[in-house]
C-alpha cells in the first residue's frame, strides 16, 4: 500500500498568505495539530499549532512563521510501513505526500493510517490473538505457522515487538478462529510461552443467542 493510495481529500493546505487564526480555525475543525504549507504545487513546510502560538500574533501571514519542522514529507510511491514509521517518529498528525519533482499531492492524516493498519492487519475480522514469548534465536515462523495449522487454523497477521534490553522477543497472533483453545493447547505442548490470549467467543456466543431469540420470536407472531 503505496503513500498516493492514502491521501485524505478532506486536508486544505495552507497558503502562504493565510493566517495563524484561519490555521488554528482549520486545525480544530479537522482535529490535527499540523497543516502544510503551498505556494502553487510547492510545499513550502509543514506548520504546527506550537509555531502558531510561539509567534503570539495569529494575525500574522504563513508567510512570516518560523517553522519549527524541517520539511517533513514523503514521496508518493513510499510504503505504508515507510509513512507510518515517519509520522511516528516525527510525532505528527498528517504527512505531506510529494511527487517526483517534489510538487505537493495531499496529506495522509493518523486516522487514515489507523483505518489501513486495522485493514491490513486483519484486525477488524473476527478470530482470535495469541500472544507468545521467546527468545529471538528460537523465533521461527514457519514452524508458528505449522503448529497453527494443525489445529484447522490460519494467521490472519503476526506483529512482532523487540525490546533493546532484552534477547526476548514477543509475537502476536491474529488467527481466523474465534475459539483458539486447541492451538493454546499445541503451543502448551510444544513448551511455548504464551503470555496471554483473547477470544471473541463470549461475543460469538451473545451474537448467536441473539439471533435466535429475534427467530424464535418472529416465528412466535
Amino acid at each position: 500500500m503505496l503513500a498516493n493510495e492514502l491521501i485524505s481529500d478532506v486536508i486544505i493546505p495552507l497558503r502562504t498568505s493565510d493566517t495563524g487564526s484561519t490555521a488554528l480555525s482549520w486545525m480544530e475543525e479537522m482535529r490535527i495539530s499540523h497543516l502544510p504549507i503551498v505556494n502553487n504545487e510547492a510545499f513550502l513546510g509543514l506548520v504546527s499549532e506550537k509555531d502558531i502560538y510561539n509567534m503570539n500574533d495569529f494575525d500574522e501571514p504563513m508567510g512570516n512563521y518560523h517553522l519549527s519542522l524541517a520539511r517533513p514529507y514523503v514521496l508518493y510511491n513510499q510504503h505504508l510501513f515507510d509513512i507510518i514509521r515517519i509520522v511516528d517518529s516525527l510525532k505528527l498528525t498528517l504527512i505531506p505526500v510529494l511527487d517526483e519533482h517534489e510538487n505537493y499531492k495531499g496529506c495522509i492524516t493518523q486516522t487514515v493510517l489507523l483505518e489501513k493498519i486495522a485493514e491490513i492487519g486483519s484486525f477488524n475480522q473476527p478470530g482470535g490473538i495469541i500472544v507468545l514469548e521467546m527468545n529471538v534465536i528460537d523465533y521461527s515462523m514457519h514452524e508458528i505457522a505449522r503448529l497453527v495449522e494443525t489445529n484447522d487454523a490460519k494467521i490472519l497477521s503476526c506483529c512482532t515487538r523487540t525490546f533493546s534490553d532484552s534477547t526476548k522477543i514477543e509475537i502476536t497472533l491474529k488467527l481466523n478462529k474465534i475459539d483458539v483453545s486447541s492451538v493454546i493447547q499445541t503451543f502448551n505442548r510444544f513448551d511455548y510461552h504464551i503470555i496471554a490470549s483473547f477470544s471473541d467467543e463470549n461475543d460469538h456466543d451473545d451474537m448467536l443467542r441473539e439471533r435466535f431469540d429475534s427467530l424464535m420470536n418472529y416465528l412466535n407472531i
